[in-house]
């Protein structure tokens, strides 16, 4: 008899807290080994067809698992984890974040179709949307993140909107309440990449969206040492979402899933002292004469900060900042922190710091980033988890 069972399906445990899902739900346990943590299935193929009437089926099409690309019971615990902690429905995982993105996307639409997206995007996915989908037939229509939260958009004739819950790197904070409302009355999907809202500060199901999609290898590994991403959505969408996957070759290695499913246990925690140590570096930030602006969805000033309290529980790692002087003082301020990585990427439990038009937003053109608000001299920060004090303490050294 088989005694493998994948511990608290999404519907049996929703009304547990956000820590005891992130470490209970999903787990692969064996009784006849007595594992408490689910093992990594290295392996690319499995018996086929299974002789075993009682063989475990694999989430994505109620068969016994076949192949690692199509489908691996590692992948699956950290599927159903992050679908508890997202409140999904199903959830699939991929190489990263871009091979959710593009999978989600790609299994909706199709030559002919015209898709809406907020203008201020991560700088690979503005790529997809304005290089590539046009190139094979789809049209993609974009506005500023404010003409998307004025709710005066129209809906007619597009298949699906696009946004991100907090943008990259200017931190506007998009009325997904207000998107999901709009789209479920137009009968349209809403796309939203909470990459930097985490599980833990936002769930857009909830807000109305259909897909949500994250790069684990930010906050949700929180570790900076795997490429992983992540969708969310209702389990109709699951064959598509699942097929384009398979088709791409954008499912995950078995190792880094582990690592996005332990990453996943210490989420709440990690994001806590996040959200704490970002806010007060921003309040910091706003009282010193070298700084002339200040983007953090929790400053009263801000001017998304009541759309974020609608919006988010918490207000997320991330701050931006730009300094008198532009570009070179910017350069300059970053060789002199010590704790404070001068680094791409961000939502690992180090603290690190970049400039957006030499990194993440490099494939745009000056045009392009000046349109996106993304001044050259633009910091970006990622707030780790180390002491505030010593955080602070670092900038005031930095900044003079």
């Amino acid at each position: 008899m088989l005694m493998v069972k994948y511990l608290s399906r999404v519907s049996l445990i929703m009304n547990d807290g956000f820590n005891t899902r992130a470490v209970q739900s999903g787990e692969f346990r064996d009784k006849r080994i007595g594992n408490v943590t689910t093992p990594i299935f290295e392996t690319s193929t499995f018996y086929n067809p299974n002789p075993n009437e009682s063989a475990y089926t694999d989430h994505t099409r109620n068969k016994p698992y076949m192949y690692t690309r199509w489908g691996n019971p590692t992948l699956e615990s950290l599927e159903r984890k992050y679908a508890s902690l997202d409140a999904v429905e199903e959830s699939l995982s991929f190489s990263s974040g871009m091979g959710a993105i593009t999978s989600s996307v790609l299994s909706l639409l199709k030559k002919g179709d015209r898709l809406l997206s907020v203008k201020e995007l991560y700088g690979e996915t503005f790529v997809f949307f304005t290089r590539y989908l046009p190139s094979i037939g789809i049209d993609v229509d974009i506005v500023k993140l404010d003409e998307m939260n004025s709710g005066n958009v129209n809906l007619n004739g597009y298949v699906g909107l696009y946004t991100e819950s907090v943008v990259n790197p200017t931190l506007g904070v998009c009325d997904i309440q207000l998107l999901g409302k709009m789209t479920n009355e137009a009968g349209i999907p809403l796309f939203v990449d909470a990459t930097f809202a985490t599980p833990y500060n936002q769930n857009p199901s909830k807000l109305g969206a259909a897909f949500t999609l994250h790069s684990g290898t930010k906050y949700i590994g929180g570790h900076s040492d795997i490429l992983l991403g992540l969708a969310g959505f209702e389990r109709k969408n699951m064959e598509a979402v699942w097929g384009k996957r398979k088709l791409l070759g954008a499912s995950p290695d078995p190792i880094q899933a582990y690592l996005g499913l332990r990453g996943l246990k210490t989420l709440g925690l990690r994001m806590k002292a996040h959200n704490e140590n970002a806010f007060e570096i921003a309040k910091f930030l706003s009282d010193h004469k070298r700084v002339a602006k200040v983007l953090y969805p929790g400053l009263e000033g801000f001017a998304y900060n009541k759309i974020a309290k609608r919006n988010l529980t918490g207000f997320g790692g991330m701050v931006s900042f730009e300094l008198a002087g532009g570009l070179n003082s910017a350069r300059d301020m970053a060789k002199k922190l010590r704790l404070f990585s001068y680094a791409p990427s961000l939502g690992g439990v180090e603290s690190l710091l970049t400039l957006p038009a030499e990194t993440s937003h490099l494939s745009l053109t000056p045009a392009e980033r000046k349109e996106a608000g993304i001044a050259d001299g633009l910091v970006r920060m990622s707030v780790g988890i180390e002491n505030k004090e010593d955080l602070i303490e670092d900038l005031k050294i930095a900044l003079g």
